[in-house]
């Protein structure tokens, strides 16, 4: 098992891996808050791909995969992940109503 160091190429081969064989892929997350780090991994039995970081920006990107399996695993292994991985997720504002006086 060797950790790819760059997230482009982690992506690529990770959907790569995914459409090879949908049924069997696995994705898995490990966070270890001891040492800092987010650990990636997906796996299909044969080949194994696994993604380290310790930076927190990371996370963004992460969401951004998660989209992107999300996709495939919905609308099958043959769908266009372009809108899934191009779309920010607009944040909206939280809502102010409860707080304060009743008047």
């Amino acid at each position: 098992m060797v950790y790819i160091v760059s997230w482009d190429e982690f992506v690529e081969r990770s959907v790569q891996l995914f459409r090879a064989d949908p049924h069997s892929s696995r994705y898995a997350t490990k966070y270890r808050r001891c040492d800092g780090k987010l650990v990636l991994k997906v796996t299909d039995n044969r080949e194994c791909l696994k993604f380290r970081t310790d930076q927190a920006q990371d996370v963004r990107k992460m969401e951004k995969l998660n989209n992107i399996f999300f996709t495939l695993m919905i609308r099958g292994p043959d769908a266009d992940i372009s809108e899934a991985s191009g779309k920010e997720q607009a944040e909206q504002p939280a809502s102010k109503k409860g707080r304060g006086r009743r008047q």
